[in-house]
C-alpha cells in the first residue's frame, strides 16, 4: 500500500482506521488519544492489527455507505461473495444522551456462493510495549499486557473463537458480527444486537446528514468532509482533533512527524465555523463549553493547544521502539507545540465567535460569557500584538513578527467590534476602533514587499507564505485590491508547483518544506476565485480533487511528484478548506449564468 488508503470510523469518542483490504491498522481505545491497540500503522511488525484475509481469486472493493460514517468492504469473485461492515456504534438515546461505547463492530454481511476467509486477529495494547497475550475464555477473547501497564481488550463473535485465535480457514454461508470493545460487556452480544446497533448507528447518520445543506456542486465532497470533521470532535467536552493519528510523516523518511490527537483552538476554532455555516449547532454548543472552561484569567496565556479532556501540559515523548510510518522515525506521543506563542488564535478564535452568534443569534447560549470572552481577547490583544511569536508553521527557532499573526490580531478586534453591535455593547466602541486602525496601519506599512510586489510572511522579509492569502478571506483587504491581486500571483509563481502549494519555501528548523501542505492549495484556489479567475479556480480544485484517496479523505500533505497523501490522517485543516472552497465554487459560474440567461 503505497498511500493512505484508508477510511476512518467512528463515534465521537475514539476512531479507527480500516485498510482498502479491510484491515484496521490504528485504532486507540477507549478514547483518541489512548494508546493504540491496533498500530500496525505505525510498524508493520509489531505495531498489531485485526484483518480479513481472502485468496488471490477474490477483488475487494470498498466505500461509506451512503450518508453515513460506516464503511463497507466487499470481497468477491464473482460467484462468492460477503462483505465486511465496520462502524462504531453512535445514537441518540431517550435521556438526551448519546450512545458512544469505547467499541467497533465488524458486521459480515453473507451475499452469494460459498466464501471463505481468515481472520487475523492480532492487537498489541499500549502501542505495542510489551508483550500482549491472548485467552479464550467461554463468552469472549480477552487480551492483556501486564508488564508495563495492565490493560485489557475484549472480543466477541458468534463465531468460533479458536478459529478466529488460530487464523484458520472459515466459511461464510450466513451472517455473523465481531465486537472488539474496551470494557467487558455485561450481556453478550448477539448477531442480532450487532445488527440494531448497526441499523440504529445508520439512522444516526443519515439524520445527522439530513440536517447539512446541499450544494448545488460537490455535494458530496462537501457532505464526506463534514462527517469526517464530525468525526474528529470529542463529545464529552467538546474539543475539536487536528487529525487521528499520530507520526504520520509529511515526508517520508524524514522527522517532521507530530501527534496531532489533541485540540488546537486555531484548526477547531476553523471548523467549527465551517460546521455553524451548515447548520450544525451541536458541535458549536459543544466546543464553545469546552473554550469556556479553559479561558484563562486575565492576562494568562491561552495557550495554542489542549490535550482532548483539556489537558495543559503536553509533554512529548518518542516510541523508540516502533519503526514509524514506512520506517519514518521517530514515533512521537505529546506535542511540545503547546508551549509556543502564536498571536492568531485569539482572531481565529474572535472570528469563529462572531459567526456563531451570526448565525444562531436567537439561540445562543453563554452569551454573557461570550461578551466576557470577547472583551478578555481585546485586552490580551491590545497589549501583545505588537509581540513577535511562532506563527502559524509553529517555527521552533526564534520569533518573528509574522504577517498572518498581525492579520488575525486586527481581525481579533474588527470581530470583536462586530460582536460589540450585535450584543448592543457600544460602550468601548471608539478605542477599539483606533486599535483596529493603528493594527491595520502597522501591517500595510511593515508586511508589503516593494521588491516581490507581495505582502510577505514577516515583517522585513521578501519569504512568500501561503497563509497570508487568507488576508481576504478575514476581511482585512478586498479581494480586487491591486495588492492583494498582486500578492496571488507571486505566492502562485514562487509557491506553486504542478498546482500544488508550498506552505513557504524558506529553511525552518527541519531543512527545507519538500512536501505540498494541502490547505494552502485550497487556499489558494480560493483566492484564484476570488480575484476572478473562476474557470481556472473550478480546474484547479477538480484536479486537487482527485488526488484523494479512493474514499474522498485528504491527510495534511502530498507529494509534489506522486500526488501521495502523506502527513496525519484525516486531517480537519484539509477538510474544512475542501468545504470553505466547495462552497464557493458551487455558486453559480459565469457559464452557468450564461446558460440560465439563455434558458
Amino acid at each position: 500500500m503505497n498511500n493512505l488508503d484508508y477510511g476512518i470510523i467512528g463515534n465521537c469518542r475514539s476512531a479507527a482506521l480500516v485498510s482498502r483490504t479491510g484491515s484496521i491498522d490504528w485504532c486507540c481505545l477507549p478514547q483518541f488519544d489512548s494508546p493504540s491497540v491496533f498500530g500496525k500503522l505505525l510498524d508493520e511488525q509489531i505495531g498489531g492489527s485485526f484483518s480479513i484475509k481472502v485468496d488471490s481469486s477474490y477483488s475487494i472493493t470498498q466505500q461509506y455507505k451512503d450518508n453515513t460514517a460506516i464503511l463497507v468492504t466487499r470481497f468477491s469473485n464473482g460467484l462468492d461473495a460477503f462483505e465486511i461492515r465496520d462502524f462504531m456504534p453512535r445514537y441518540y438515546k431517550e435521556n438526551a444522551t448519546y450512545h458512544a461505547p469505547p467499541e467497533l463492530i465488524r458486521y459480515i454481511k453473507y451475499l452469494s456462493g460459498k466464501p471463505s476467509m481468515k481472520v487475523i486477529y492480532d492487537p498489541k495494547l499500549e502501542y505495542a510495549i510489551g508483550e500482549t497475550r491472548t485467552y479464550i475464555k467461554n463468552d469472549f477473547v480477552v487480551s492483556l499486557t501486564e508488564k508495563e501497564v495492565y490493560d485489557t481488550l475484549f472480543l466477541y463473535t458468534d463465531l468460533s473463537k479458536e478459529t478466529i485465535v488460530n487464523g484458520t480457514e472459515i466459511a461464510i454461508a450466513e451472517d455473523h458480527f465481531f465486537l472488539v470493545g474496551y470494557h467487558e460487556k455485561l450481556f453478550v452480544p448477539t448477531l442480532k444486537s450487532a445488527f440494531l446497533e448497526y441499523e440504529r448507528t445508520k439512522v444516526y447518520w443519515l439524520n445527522w446528514m439530513e440536517r447539512t445543506p446541499s450544494y448545488r456542486r460537490y455535494n458530496k465532497q462537501i457532505a464526506r468532509s463534514a462527517m469526517t470533521l464530525k468525526l474528529l470532535s470529542y463529545d464529552k467536552t467538546g474539543a475539536i482533533l487536528a487529525a487521528a493519528t499520530t507520526s504520520l510523516p509529511e515526508t517520508i523518511g524524514e522527522v517532521r512527524n507530530w501527534d496531532y490527537r489533541f485540540c488546537w483552538i486555531r484548526d477547531a476554532s476553523m471548523v467549527i465555523k465551517v460546521m455553524s455555516t451548515l447548520g450544525h449547532k451541536n458541535i458549536a454548543r459543544r466546543y464553545l463549553k469546552f473554550i469556556i472552561n479553559l479561558m484563562p484569567d486575565k492576562d494568562e496565556k491561552l495557550q495554542i493547544m489542549y490535550g482532548i479532556n483539556g489537558e495543559k501540559k503536553l509533554t512529548e515523548e518518542f516510541l523508540e521502539h516502533l519503526s514509524g510510518y514506512k520506517n519514518s522515525s521517530p514515533v512521537r506521543i505529546g506535542n511540545a507545540a503547546y508551549k509556543q506563542r502564536q498571536n492568531d488564535i485569539y482572531g481565529i478564535l474572535m472570528d469563529m465567535i462572531h459567526q456563531l452568534i451570526l448565525n444562531f443569534s436567537n439561540d445562543i447560549e453563554n452569551g454573557e460569557e461570550l461578551w466576557n470572552i470577547t472583551k478578555g481577547i481585546v485586552w490580551v490583544v491590545n497589549k501583545h500584538w505588537q509581540e513577535p511569536d511562532k506563527g502559524i508553521w509553529e517555527f521552533r527557532s526564534e520569533d518573528q513578527h509574522f504577517t498572518f499573526s498581525k492579520v488575525l490580531c486586527w481581525t481579533a478586534i474588527d470581530k470583536a467590534i462586530k460582536v460589540a453591535k450585535l450584543l448592543g455593547k457600544t460602550s468601548k466602541l471608539t478605542r477599539w476602533q483606533l486599535l483596529e486602525e493603528a493594527i491595520r496601519t502597522d501591517i500595510m506599512n511593515n508586511a508589503w514587499s516593494r521588491k516581490v510586489q507581495a505582502f510577505t510572511q514577516a515583517y522585513g522579509s521578501d519569504d512568500l507564505d501561503a497563509s497570508v492569502l487568507l488576508m481576504e478571506s478575514y476581511g482585512f483587504i478586498d479581494a480586487k485590491h491591486p495588492k492583494y491581486v498582486s500578492t496571488v500571483k507571486a505566492i502562485e509563481r514562487e509557491l506553486s508547483n504542478d498546482g500544488l502549494l508550498y506552505r513557504y519555501k524558506n529553511q525552518d528548523d527541519f531543512g527545507l518544506p519538500s512536501s505540498s501542505f494541502t490547505i494552502c492549495t485550497f487556499w489558494f484556489i480560493n483566492s484564484l476565485y476570488k480575484i476572478g479567475e473562476e474557470e481556472k479556480a473550478v480546474q484547479q480544485f477538480e484536479k486537487l480533487l482527485s488526488y484523494s484517496n479512493h474514499l474522498g479523505l485528504f491527510s495534511e500533505d502530498l507529494d509534489f511528484k506522486t500526488k501521495r497523501l502523506l502527513g496525519n490522517f484525516p486531517q480537519a485543516y484539509s477538510h474544512l478548506a475542501l468545504i470553505e472552497t466547495a462552497a464557493n465554487l458551487s455558486k453559480v459560474t459565469k457559464e452557468e449564468k450564461v446558460k440560465d440567461t439563455l434558458a
